[in-house]
Formats: structure tokens, sequence, C-alpha cells
């Protein structure tokens, strides 16, 4: 469950100013959003894959409900919205790598309880349940409760940062924040191995079951909780 956009791209020889145009190069659009990126990386892996979301009655929606059914993924639940348009991201891409970006989440902020509810038979045959953050936390709330009602194991990529109620970290069975993710969650700041995994246990001890956190070019750690008791001994 989670955010669909549609991304638009220019690559510029450096970023604008403000106030600032400039003659642009290549432009590409892709479809993006955390969501629609989780449910198109877990059906290419091999999964069969339902998706929860909502986009406009627009061209963007119909690209995006047309991309996920060439990835087969199931449709049934990606609500079409008459009044908002879908999600789009506005990119600009630097020859030296830096980019800057502007997210108008449109239909993404509606997806609500209620889509979630008329979901209910997808999470009775499902087995894992992936979230982020591109959509209200109450419906992911949502999602996450009934995922414990149908015992469906939760993943969710905390992104984009924010804090969490401990109502949603406990009971997740994998969480997988990057530095920046985890300090905001755990106040530890993340810059080496060790430090990875103070925050990582204290995630643990909040209730999550299995913590990867996700440090660059540094590599990941993941603790599970079986673990955990063995790393708090020797501290």
């Amino acid at each position: 469950m989670g955010s669909s956009n549609t991304d638009m791209i220019v690559k510029v020889d450096r970023l604008p100013q403000p106030g600032e145009t400039l003659l642009g190069g290549e432009f590409a659009s892709a479809c993006g959003g955390k969501g629609a990126n989780q449910a198109v990386g877990a059906a290419k892996a091999g999964g069969t894959v339902t998706l929860i979301a909502r986009v406009g009655q627009d061209m963007f929606g119909e690209m995006a409900l047309e991309a996920f059914r060439r990835n087969g993924i199931d449709t049934d639940y990606v609500v079409r919205d008459r009044t908002t348009p879908s999600g789009v991201a506005l990119i600009f891409v630097a020859k030296n790598g830096q980019n800057s970006i502007a997210v108008a989440p449109g239909a993404n902020c509606k997806l609500n309880a209620t889509d979630v509810r008329k979901a209910k038979n997808a999470f009775r045959d499902a087995s894992v349940l992936l979230l982020q953050l591109e959509t209200p936390l109450k419906t992911v709330q949502a999602a996450a409760d009934l995922a414990a009602e149908t015992s469906v194991r939760v993943i969710l990529n905390p992104a984009p940062a924010q804090p969490l109620p401990p109502s949603l970290l406990k009971g997740l069975y994998l969480l997988t924040p990057n530095e920046v993710e985890v300090q905001l969650l755990t106040g530890v700041r993340v810059d080496r191995e060790e430090t990875a995994a103070q925050a990582a246990a204290k995630l643990l001890s909040q209730g999550v079951e299995n913590a990867i956190i996700t440090m660059g070019a540094r590599g990941a750690l993941w603790l599970e909780r079986i673990f955990v008791v063995l790393f708090l001994a020797t501290k």
C-alpha cells in the first residue's frame, strides 16, 4: 500500500537559481512513488502483488495503471480519484549529479482507511504488507492494524522521515530506516557500525522484530530480536 507518482525529469547543466529560467536538455518521464516502486520491485522479484493506492482520473493515472498491469500487479484496489489529480514529481538533474525535486502528492494524500478496509480480501491472501510514508500516517496505521488482524507481516520503509507513534512501531516485522530516519526515531546518531547497532537495538526495544539500518556506501546493519538480548548484555 502506498504512493504512486509520475516523475518528470529535465537534465540541465546546473540547477537554476531562484527566479531563473534555464533552457534544459533531455526530458524524460517515468512512473515513480515509493509505494509504486515497492510494488514493481516485489513483482519483478517474483512476488504476486496487489497494490492499494490512489491516482487521479488523468493521463498520469492512466500511465501508472498501465505500468502496474504491465508488471503483473493486481490493480483492483487502486482507486481513481475524481476530484484530485495524480501525484507528480518535478525533477531537475544537473551534470554534476545534483538534483532538485518538488513533489505534488495529489491523490496520494486522499488514500484513506476506508480504501484500506475495502481491500480486506487482499490482506487475507497476503503474506507480507509493504509500507512507506508517502500517504497519510493514519492510513499507514490502518493498514498495519488490518495486517495484524489478518496475521500479515509488515515491512515499513520509514521515508520520508517523520516521527512514528509507538502503536505503529510495535509489532512491525521489519523496519528499514537510513541514518537520518533512524536518528529521528531513536535519537542515536549513526556514524559507524556500533552506533547503528545501538539504534537498531533501540528500535527492537520498542517492539520492532527486525531492523535493517542502511548506511549508503558503508552498507547496512541487520539486527533481529533474537540477537538484541546478547547485544544489550555486552553493553
